[in-house]
């Protein structure tokens, strides 16, 4: 598959067929197929569907017209996206756009025939989904957002705000593909900085409390908290937040000495 055959804007760019080919074949009904690794309630997750919607209908694609989407949220949890997957491939649509990596592996198992478009996916070669960023091949195409060199970036500001900190948490989830090139950067910088890490790993949400009960008791002095769907959805973040928070209390700290800092690149256009 070729890149120029859809472009996205899912998060700042367009999908669209050529326009060429459209007015060849006349007004049909096109399907695309969205699943996104979020609650259908997220606002930023919406936000970023209406930015399609407002994009493919500048370019002569109106919803109820010519085209049709077929939505399916299956959250983060692992075992609806897996039935989502399958669900959206056996509606065979023109074409299915994917956020984030996990639902988009999931497709890469259900099928290698229907074209994918990919938002907000890691280093898509290492993980098998493309042979290459300029030849992606095969039925899937996208955008990338990430470099595992930025991981290292992310101890360096960290050391930065809190000097003092000797011992420092990770905390990432199982199911991202990509947590071992991350957590590999950041464990190779640490000893440079001074740094020893406690690092712990989830599958699940509910076992995210559990891990803050364990941070604690490490008596880490700062924290990583690698891009995970859980962090992503605003749920799984509000949870983050707030075991970070009980965390610093059950150490005897007020927690308005704790604050938190984002870098990295941003889907919506932020850094």
């Amino acid at each position: 598959m070729k890149r120029r055959d859809f472009i996205t804007l899912l998060g700042g760019a367009a999908a669209a067929w050529p326009l060429a080919a459209a007015a060849q074949q006349g007004e049909r009904m096109r399907r695309i197929g969205i699943l996104m690794g979020y609650a259908e309630s997220d606002p930023v997750a919406q936000a970023r569907v209406a930015e399609l919607r407002r994009g493919l209908q500048e370019l002569g694609w109106t919803e109820g017209r010519n085209v049709r989407f077929e939505y399916r949220w299956p959250g983060v949890d692992p075992p609806r996206i897996r039935v989502h997957a399958v669900e959206i491939v056996e509606l065979a649509p023109d074409v299915i756009i994917s956020s984030p990596a996990q639902v988009t592996l999931e497709l890469n198992r259900v099928t290698n025939t229907l074209p994918i478009l990919f938002v907000n996916v890691p280093d898509p070669v290492e993980l098998g989904l493309v042979a290459s960023i300029a030849h992606p091949g095969g039925n899937m195409t996208g955008f990338a957002n990430f470099e595992h060199a930025l991981a290292s970036k992310w101890l360096d500001i960290l050391k930065e705000l809190t000097p003092s900190a000797t011992r420092i948490g990770a905390f990432y989830s199982r199911e991202n593909p990509a947590w071992r090139g991350r957590l590999q950067t950041i464990e190779q910088t640490a000893p440079s900085l001074g740094v020893q890490l406690a690092v712990i790993g989830v599958s699940e949400a509910s076992e995210i409390e559990d891990a803050f009960n364990s941070f604690a008791q490490e008596k880490i002095g700062a924290l990583i908290v690698l891009p995970s769907i859980f962090g992503a959805c605003r749920r799984g973040d509000r949870m983050i937040r707030r075991e970070f928070h009980h965390a610093a209390r059950r150490r005897g700290r007020d927690q308005e000495q704790y604050g938190s800092v984002a870098f990295g690149s941003g889907i919506d256009g932020g850094v």
